[in-house]
């Protein structure tokens, strides 16, 4: 990719890598509203812009629409399961060459996917995860990107490593039930039967926590009653993951159950982990890497960014702080977002030359969220025509 200079040196360079706006307009949506204002303003101005978009993410929810739109290529579908078994529709991505799959996850475990029913943390199954693997591994790629986030499972994995194969067995031989619940009488691992082409390919899991599988900060304690488990069953499914990891351990020689980022999804890389080499990466480093940013960002004057809001937590690892750390130091960074949270002195110490609302006045979140791309249109056209009038 050629870069900007090449292309317009007598213009402005703008990159615009937003995130979504979360329940209001997705990544590419909202590059295409900042793109729209701009150019706008330019025009307004008679002044040359170069402008390029990046729809971006952070890992979580929304990666692969942002990849997709990156890579402008459709979605492949399946079908598969979700977290309780149902029959689903989900979705994967496939880069333009073939050589690399973008799974989310929560396609098929997925939290929001099986609120319409009361929670069931102890059954909880990540099989449906698996079958997208699978049909991945079908279409010979050469990497996985694996983002996890959003999970309603508790289960270590093995319902993943179901889908691919294995066999979790109790002390009779018999094949465990699903879900995080029935790990306590876990006796053996039966890998014989597991996919081999896992071992053929490079893995990259976008997590964005610390957490190990077991103990006070692990998967159960920590992210166990946001799926639903109620005290009692973290215990049981605290014990289950930790009788997991004993068996991992006996079967493959990996101890995994406190390394860090093992928790994340209720343990979803655990049994991926202890028999494949993976790599943890933070989400939003992965996608940068996954998409190129650095292509667009590299000869960037002007890098406009953006999500829903702007508080503390955008400042540590999420795509504003990802954007601003892949920004030449020389390039002007501003963050258009759904709101605000954050103090002047806070947005100055962290290298942003300013952050804009969205919010023409006083307004409710379903008033924003009826308009978001008209107003992101707006807050852009005005923060480029005050931009280009310093210039």
């Amino acid at each position: 990719m050629s870069s900007f200079n090449e292309i317009n040196p007598a213009g402005l360079a703008v990159a615009i890598v937003p995130d979504s706006f979360k329940g209001s307009v997705p990544a590419s949506g909202v590059a295409e509203a900042m793109k729209l204002g701009v150019q706008a303003a330019a025009r307004a101005a008679n002044r040359p812009v170069d402008v390029r978009t990046m729809p971006f993410a952070d890992g979580g929810e929304g990666t692969l629409d942002a990849i997709l739109a990156a890579w402008e290529v459709p979605a492949r579908e399946l079908e598969t399961t979700d977290a309780i078994g149902r029959p689903i529709t989900a979705r994967f991505g496939l880069s333009p060459q073939g050589d690399i799959a973008v799974i989310e996850a929560a396609e098929a475990n997925g939290l929001p996917a099986v609120s319409d029913v009361p929670l069931r943390p102890l059954e909880a199954t990540s099989y449906g995860v698996g079958a997208i693997i699978s049909r991945a591994l079908d279409a010979g790629v050469q990497q996985i990107v694996l983002c996890i986030g959003g999970s309603a499972t508790t289960d270590g994995g093995t319902g993943l490593f179901k889908a691919l194969g294995a066999r979790f067995l109790d002390a009779r031989g018999g094949q465990l039930p699903d879900g995080g619940g029935a790990l306590r009488d876990l006796e053996t691992i039966d890998l014989s039967g597991v996919d081999p082409r896992i071992h053929e390919v490079t893995w990259r899991i976008a997590c964005d926590v610390t957490n190990p599988l077991t103990g006070p900060s692990g998967a159960a304690a920590v992210f166990g009653p946001q799926k639903g488990a109620d005290p009692g069953q973290v215990e049981i499914l605290e014990a289950g993951l930790g009788r997991l990891a004993q068996v991992l351990v006996r079967e493959t020689g990996r101890d995994i159950a406190q390394v860090a980022g093992m928790g994340a999804a209720g343990g979803l890389a655990s049994c991926l982990a202890a028999t494949c080499a993976v790599e943890l990466v933070p989400g939003w480093e992965l996608v940068a890497d996954v998409l190129g940013i650095h292509r667009i960002l590299a000869d960037a004057d002007l890098v406009l960014t953006g999500e829903g809001r702007l508080d503390t937590q955008s400042l540590a690892g999420k795509v504003v702080n990802g954007v601003r750390l892949a920004s030449p130091h020389t390039a002007d960074v501003i963050v258009i977002a759904g709101s605000v949270q954050l103090e002047e002195n806070q947005i100055e110490q962290a290298g942003l030359l300013a952050a804009y609302s969205i919010a023409p006045g006083p307004a409710s979140l379903e008033e924003l969220s009826g308009n978001a791309s008209g107003l992101i249109r707006a807050t852009s056209y005005n923060v480029m025509r005050t931009y280009l009038a310093s210039r």
